[in-house]
């Protein structure tokens, strides 16, 4: 349930096309839908213009597999992260209609283009190859949440030349994602690059003293780019969902 289906519904009683008891029927699911293990919000789009999002791990396919239709019965999208290639598939098997993205690790139920709703371009820079898996779960994110995405991928500080090859699509976006492991010294130089938001993400890439994405998260904190925020450790879909509420102001 969304802002538009509620004033769909409206505009129907007004102009007799829906009884006020239909009305009332259809807006019952309201706040939420009770499910075996699950209270889904099906209030979430109208108050946050996004749906809730499923996240995966501690959930058995069961689970899963009946939030999504809770979710697709409520007249929404269907969005789950952080979701291992066995449990997609049994997913998919349960419910059909899906979609899986074996790197970005998201199952999906919705159309395969999504309509733009953002006010320009969110750019997804990721610093080397082994940050993909976290980037494209921006991406993916991101895309679903109606943005038109662009990705740069491998433009690490190791590196430089090749993300200055990149600045015209750098300065092209309304807002940034910045995806790097190591010492996570990657979204500092892009803030000094552009002036639009810049939102890091620290990944659990590096050896031993990186700690797991630590070193990365607290460079990140302390970057002197003003620009730049940060997300937790390998939390594309976080930085994909505040990138979205920015692109849509």
């Amino acid at each position: 349930m969304n802002r538009e289906h509620i004033r769909n519904l409206l505009e129907a009683v007004r102009n007799r096309e829906l009884t006020t008891a239909d009305a009332l029927e259809r807006l019952s699911n309201l706040p939420f839908a009770d499910i075996p293990d699950a209270r889904i919000d099906t209030h979430r789009a109208l108050r946050h213009g996004i749906p809730e999002v499923v996240y995966a791990p501690g959930k058995t396919p069961e689970q899963i597999a009946e939030i999504v239709r809770g979710l697709c019965a409520a007249g929404q999208h269907a969005l789950v992260t952080r979701v291992d290639a066995a449990v997609g598939e049994r997913v998919l098997g349960d419910v059909g209609g899906g979609t899986y993205d074996p790197v970005a690790r998201l199952l999906w139920y919705g159309p395969a283009e999504v309509p733009a709703e953002g006010k320009g371009m969110i750019a997804v820079v990721s610093a080397g190859t082994s940050d993909l898996p976290v980037a494209a779960e921006a991406i993916g994110v991101a895309r679903r949440l109606g943005n038109k995405v662009e990705s740069i991928a491998d433009v690490g500080v190791a590196g430089i030349h090749r993300l200055l090859a990149s600045s015209e699509t750098l300065r092209a976006a309304r807002v940034l994602i910045v995806v790097a492991g190591m010492e996570g010294a990657l979204p500092s130089v892009v803030g000094g690059m552009v002036d639009k938001p810049v939102i890091a993400v620290p990944t659990s890439v590096g050896y031993g003293a990186a700690f797991g994405g630590i070193a990365a998260l607290l460079g990140m904190l302390t970057s002197c780019a003003s620009n730049v925020t940060v997300v937790n450790i390998d939390n594309g879909f976080g930085a994909a969902y505040v990138a979205t509420l920015i692109n849509r102001l």
